[in-house]
């Protein structure tokens, strides 16, 4: 397939919300999993990071995110993944980002979630999951809708360059 080029902060159609996928099962549809894959790992390896994609940020406007776990915990796509069930507990988390990959952000975000989606092959799936994967679906569920990290921020200075991060807020 394809390696795409990730959309960057102030491109339109981050803003804009994903359509469902009507055809789990389509070539075209399929077509969108393999690129997302092949973006993700070559921004893996480019980067040195990165655990999931969603559709929007190569510019394509349908709910798939793909997740590649590095400990290999899960890996592959979900299709029309909607968070059904949040906990109230809420956790700070520093979010980074393709699509703004210089700058981190301080998020609020839930600390388990229930997320139904539907797998490569069109079946329903259901998914109870806590810490850094509910942070990591959280985030790409949120591109599906046209929100981005910077939109949460918990303050306007919850926002570092990766390099302050590294240097001073990571230690």
């Amino acid at each position: 397939m394809a390696v795409r080029e990730i959309l960057q902060l102030g491109n339109p159609t981050l803003w804009q919300k994903s359509l469902d996928v009507v055809d789990p099962w389509s070539a075209s549809t399929h077509e969108i999993i393999h690129d997302l894959d092949d973006t993700l790992r070559a921004f893996r390896e480019s980067h040195g990071y990165g655990r999931g994609i969603a559709a929007p940020q190569i510019g394509l406007l349908q709910r798939i995110i793909f997740i590649r776990m590095p400990d290999n915990s899960f890996a592959g796509p979900m299709i029309n993944p909607d968070i059904s069930w949040e906990s109230e507990e809420r956790r700070e988390v520093w979010d980074a980002c393709f699509s703004f990959p210089d700058l981190v952000v301080r998020v609020s975000r839930a600390a388990e979630i229930e997320v139904g989606y539907l797998d490569s092959e069109g079946i329903k799936r259901k998914v109870q999951v806590e810490g850094g994967m509910a942070e990591l679906l959280q985030h790409e569920i949120d591109h599906l809708d046209g929100m981005l990290a910077t939109q949460r921020a918990v303050s306007p200075t919850a926002f570092a360059t990766c390099a302050e991060w590294e240097s001073r807020l990571k230690c």
